[in-house]
C-alpha cells in the first residue's frame, strides 16, 4: 500500500515535472518565434526601403532621359519655326518681286502694243504704196500681178532646172571616169597578182603502149576485151594504125581518167579478159573517188578555207575532171577563188568569204544528178543544202544574173569568174567555131525587124544592136534586148555569157555650103 502511494507520488511529480518542462519550452519557443518575427520584419523594412530606393532612382533616370528629349524636341521644333519664319520672309520677297516685275511687264505690254500699233499703220500704208505701184505696173506693162509672178517663177524654174541637169550631168561624169578608172585599176592589180595556167583539156585521152602486140590483147577474141571495157567504162575506145597509142574518147573526163588507169593496171597484169576488166575497173572507180575526196580536202587547205560540208569538199574534188571549153574546171574555180581574194581586199571586204564564194560558184556543174536548174541556181541550192552563209549562197547563185545580188560578194563573184574564163589562154575554142559563132550572133540578131546594123565584140561576150530611130521606139528596145538575149540562150552554145546592148539613136546632118 504504502508502494502503491509512493509510486503515485512518483509519477504525480513527474508529471508535475513534465508539465513544467512543456510549459518552459513552449515560452522558449514563443520567444525564439517572437525573436524570428522581429528579425524577418527588420529584413522586411531593410528590403523594402532599398527597393524603394531603387524605384526613387529609376524614376529620376527616366525623368531626366524624358526632360532631355523633351527639350531636344523642343529644340527641333524651334528650329522648325526658325526656318518657316525665314521661308515665309523669302516667299513675302518673292512675292514682292513678282508684283514688281508684274508692273514692269504691264509696262513692256503697253509699250509693245503701242509698238504694234505703229507698225500695223505703218503695214497699211505700205500696202496702200504697193496697191498703187502695183496698178501702175499694171497699166504700163499690159499684165495682171499673177500672170507677171507666173512669168517670172516660171523663168526661175527653167533656169534653175538647166542649172540643175547641168551639175547633175558633170557629177555624174566625174563619178564615171573616177570609177571606171579605179575599177580598172583593182581589176588589173588582181590579175597581175595571180600566176595563172593555160588550157590544154580536150575530149580525148591518149594511152601509149610498149607495142601493137598489146593491141590484140586489148582487143580479145572477136573484140570481146575491148566490147567489156566499154561496157564497164562507158567510153569509146579507138584501136588504129597509130603506132604504140590506142585513143580514149568521152566527154566525160571522169570516165577517161578511169578508163586509163585500168588499162595501165591491166597491162602491167597481163590478164585480160571480161571478169578481169569488170573488176579492175571497179577498183579503179574506187580510187578515183578515194581521190576526187582528196583533191577537194588538198584544194580546201591549199585555199585556207575551213569548216566546209564534207559532200561539198567531194563536189569540189570532182571538178577538177570537168573542163570548160578546154578549161580545167577546178583550175577555173581556184583561179576565181583567188581573184575574189584579192580583190575583197583591195576593197577593204572580208577576203576569206569572198574566195569560199568563188570557189564553189560553179559546182552547180558538177551534180550527182542532172536536174534542169541552170548551173548557177543548182550551185546555191547545194550551198543552200550544206548550210553555207546566206550571202556566199546568194553570190553563188548570182554569177550570172539569175537571180538579184544581195551582197557586194557577189559582183566580186561576178567579175572574177569573167576575168579567169575571158583571160588570154583561158579558154581553147577552134578559130573556124569561133568565126561562125560570131556570125550566127550578129545573123540572130539581124533577124529582127528594125534592126540596121549589129557587132559582136569582146571575143562574142557582147552583142551591139543598131536599131533605127523611125522603126522603134524607147520602150520597145528593151523588149528587144530581152527577146534577143532569150533567142541565144535557146539557140546558140557560148562560153560565159552575152551582154546585149541595144542602141537607138537619131541623127540630123546638115551642110553649109
Amino acid at each position: 500500500m504504502g508502494g502503491i502511494i509512493v509510486a503515485a507520488l512518483i509519477a504525480a511529480a513527474f508529471v508535475a515535472g513534465a508539465g513544467l518542462m512543456w510549459l518552459i519550452n513552449e515560452r522558449l519557443l514563443k520567444q525564439k518565434t517572437a525573436s524570428i518575427i522581429g528579425e524577418a520584419k527588420r529584413e522586411a523594412e531593410v528590403l523594402k526601403q532599398k527597393k524603394l530606393l531603387e524605384v526613387k532612382e529609376k524614376f529620376l533616370q527616366l525623368k531626366g532621359d524624358l526632360e532631355q528629349q523633351v527639350a531636344q524636341n523642343n529644340n527641333k521644333i524651334k528650329q522648325s519655326e526658325a526656318k518657316l519664319k525665314q521661308r515665309e520672309q523669302s516667299l513675302n520677297q518673292k512675292q514682292d518681286d513678282l508684283g514688281k516685275k508684274n508692273k514692269e511687264v504691264d509696262t513692256i505690254r503697253e509699250s509693245l502694243n503701242q509698238q504694234l500699233a505703229v507698225i500695223d499703220k505703218k503695214k497699211a500704208e505700205l500696202e496702200e504704196i504697193k496697191r498703187k505701184e502695183v496698178e501702175q505696173l499694171e497699166s504700163i506693162g499690159g499684165l495682171s500681178a499673177d500672170e507677171a509672178r507666173e512669168r517670172i517663177i516660171e523663168s526661175l524654174k527653167t533656169e534653175a532646172q538647166d542649172q540643175a541637169q547641168s551639175y547633175i550631168n558633170e557629177i555624174v561624169e566625174e563619178a564615171k571616169m573616177t570609177a571606171n578608172k579605179e575599177a580598172k585599176k583593182i581589176v588589173v592589180q588582181s590579175i597581175q597578182r595571180l600566176a595563172t595556167e593555160t588550157a590544154i583539156e580536150n575530149s580525148v585521152t591518149v594511152f601509149h603502149i610498149e607495142s601493137d602486140e598489146i593491141k590484140g590483147r586489148i582487143i580479145g577474141r572477136e573484140g570481146r576485151n575491148i566490147r567489156a571495157l566499154e561496157a564497164a567504162t562507158g567510153i569509146e575506145i579507138i584501136v588504129d594504125d597509130t603506132p604504140e597509142a590506142i585513143v580514149l574518147s568521152s566527154f566525160d573526163p571522169v570516165r577517161r581518167e578511169v578508163a586509163r588507169l585500168a588499162l595501165h593496171q591491166l597491162v602491167q597484169d597481163g590478164r585480160i579478159h571480161p571478169a578481169r576488166i569488170e573488176e579492175v575497173v571497179s577498183k579503179v572507180r574506187k580510187q578515183i573517188e578515194e581521190e576526187i575526196i582528196e583533191t577537194g580536202k588538198r584544194t580546201v587547205i591549199d585555199l585556207g578555207i575551213h569548216g566546209m560540208h564534207p559532200e561539198l569538199i567531194r563536189i569540189v574534188g570532182k571538178m577538177k575532171y570537168r573542163s570548160s571549153y578546154g578549161q580545167n574546171l577546178l583550175q577555173h574555180s581556184r583561179e576565181t577563188a583567188n581573184l575574189c581574194a584579192i580583190m575583197a581586199s583591195e576593197l577593204g571586204l572580208n577576203p576569206k568569204k569572198a574566195k569560199r564564194a568563188g570557189l564553189l560558184h560553179d559546182i552547180g556543174k558538177v551534180p550527182d544528178d542532172e536536174p534542169e536548174l541552170p548551173h548557177a541556181l543548182l550551185g546555191m541550192k547545194l550551198c543552200e543544202k550544206y548550210k553555207e552563209k546566206p550571202d556566199i549562197c546568194n553570190a553563188v547563185g548570182a554569177h550570172h544574173d539569175e537571180i538579184e545580188m544581195e551582197s557586194l560578194i557577189a559582183p566580186i563573184v561576178q567579175v572574177c569568174d569573167a576575168i579567169s574564163g575571158a583571160r588570154p589562154g583561158a579558154r581553147r575554142e577552134l578559130v573556124e567555131a569561133y568565126i561562125k559563132r560570131l556570125n550566127d550572133l550578129e545573123q540572130l540578131a539581124l533577124s529582127y525587124p528594125g534592126v540596121v546594123k549589129t557587132y559582136a565584140i569582146q571575143a562574142g561576150r557582147e552583142l551591139r544592136v543598131i536599131v533605127g530611130a523611125e522603126n522603134t521606139d524607147d520602150a520597145s528596145i528593151a523588149t528587144l534586148s530581152g527577146e534577143i538575149a532569150k533567142k541565144i540562150q535557146d539557140e546558140m552554145t557560148y562560153p560565159g555569157q552575152v551582154k546585149i546592148t541595144v542602141i537607138r539613136e537619131t541623127r540630123s546632118v546638115s551642110y553649109a555650103k
